[in-house]
């Protein structure tokens, strides 16, 4: 009777033991979550912290001149009638794969650019759009009675006539390619020299900065442009 008292009270301690150390490792595989879940946490934070600076860095800064208001001022209508040609185009039968590439790389580059410009603008406290001299100054190729701080008489160069884009608009075919890479080709050139002048003469840090990518990207897309008028010419 003692023995199997004692086996009876072995058998009861061993299952005890496996017991405990059954709800030891439950406790332990739990606690493994939590460890997992503070990591994740901190890596998180970690990607806040990286990703904040880039999103302050882009905030635009409150000093500006004269310059840089009327580059920002200029370069909304510019880029607005650039993204309309390109507009114009794509919506075009039998398009050329080449053209329809470039048309979308300028609407998907300029749009988001006059919303950035409009934002500057509206941070220092500067009216968005021209007040004196209007559209028709700038249609002509100059800003003729608008005073924009500069001595070397350029002003809004390379934009088209409300007669240059309704032949655009009716244009077809090999016709509207060729006029249309013509006509850009002179409109980034006025875009050019505009951001050219705001690199030279501006203050505000994000304005130059934008006006130095204008200068790259459509520079670039000039040198494509003449590639592709070259093919259309023969």
């Amino acid at each position: 009777m003692k023995r199997s008292t004692t086996l009876s009270t072995l058998a009861l301690a061993s299952a005890l033991a496996l017991a405990g150390c059954g709800t030891s490792g439950e406790e332990t595989a739990g606690e493994a979550p939590e460890t997992t879940t503070s990591a994740a946490a901190g890596t998180g934070s970690t990607d806040t912290a990286t990703t904040t600076p880039s999103t302050s860095a882009q905030a635009v800064t409150e000093e500006h001149n004269d310059a840089d208001t009327m580059f920002a001022q200029m370069m909304i209508p510019h880029h607005e009638q650039a993204v309309q040609m390109s507009e114009v185009m794509l919506a075009k039968d039998d398009l050329d794969p080449d053209i329809e590439a470039l048309a979308n790389k300028i609407v998907a580059a300029q749009g988001p650019e006059i919303d950035q410009l409009k934002t500057m603008l509206e941070t220092w406290g500067e009216p968005t759009s021209m007040e004196s001299g209007g559209m028709e100054g700038m249609e002509s190729g100059g800003m003729e009675g608008m005073d924009h701080g500069s001595d070397s008489g350029a002003g809004m160069e390379g934009m088209m006539t409300e007669e240059q884009m309704q032949e655009l608009e009716a244009a077809e075919g090999t016709e509207a390619a060729e006029m249309y890479l013509t006509m850009m080709t002179a409109h980034h050139r006025g875009a050019i020299d505009m951001a050219q002048e705001e690199v030279a003469e501006g203050q505000n840090p994000q304005a130059i900065e934008m006006a130095q990518k204008v200068i790259e990207d459509q520079e670039a897309e000039i040198q494509e442009m003449e590639r592709l008028l070259q093919q259309i010419q023969g």
